[in-house]
């Protein structure tokens, strides 16, 4: 197992999970969101559900990444049964147990950035979650609305965020998610102390 696993930046793909209003050409698009995620030594994390997440997961797994998937369900029979969700192209699945709505936050606060695709109100329910907590949010422009009818909400909202940016392509969608991130990071030195109990030693931690 890579030790420097809790380095990797965790990503989350927002998108619809229901792509039969789009085009064959965008499920390519979803697996190379996921391969530019593994490409780049990234972490995908996803809704656990079908659609654009799905593909991009798959793309990110074609890479040799890794995948973490957050499910509204309590357990795997639920998630697969009663949701009707894969497990497919996942190596881990967190069963949360709050539906929909409680995924939603979970999976957002779990992740240091959130990269969204074409999507519908449960896309713009993670979008609003993400804007509220200010961490770096792209949203890739496609032949859909979904980037236009988010721009519009943002237009109209009189809350600027200067953490949202707009790519074209899937490879800087996520080159610039990274890049926020890091920045974030940067500086963000911390004291810690490990519990004598256990032989630790006072020291200074670097992320």
């Amino acid at each position: 197992m890579d030790k420097n696993l809790n380095k990797k930046i965790k990503i989350c793909v927002s998108g619809s999970a229901d792509m039969g209003f789009l085009g064959p050409e965008d499920y390519e698009i979803a697996k190379e969101v996921g391969k530019e995620i593994a490409r780049q030594d990234g972490i995908i994390v996803t809704g656990a559900t079908t659609g654009f997440p799905l593909w991009s997961a798959k793309g990110a797994k074609e890479e040799g990444g890794i995948s973490v998937g957050f499910s509204p369900a309590t357990t795997e029979r639920e998630h697969v049964e009663t949701y009707r969700l894969p497990i497919d192209n996942m190596d881990l699945v967190i069963y949360t147990g709050f539906g929909y709505l409680g995924r939603d936050l979970i999976l957002t606060r779990s992740c240091d950035a959130v990269v969204i695709g074409p999507g519908r109100i449960g896309t713009i329910h993670e979008f609003a979650i993400s804007y509220e907590d200010g961490k770096p949010l792209g949203i890739l422009r496609g032949d859909w609305d979904t980037d236009e009818v988010l721009k519009n909400i943002m237009d109209k909202s009189h809350r600027v965020n200067d953490n949202v940016f707009f790519a074209d392509t899937p490879k800087e969608l996520i080159a610039e998610a990274i890049k926020r991130v890091k920045a974030q990071k940067e500086g963000h030195n911390y004291v810690y102390k490990n519990d004598d109990a256990f032989g630790g030693k006072e020291g200074e931690r670097i992320l």
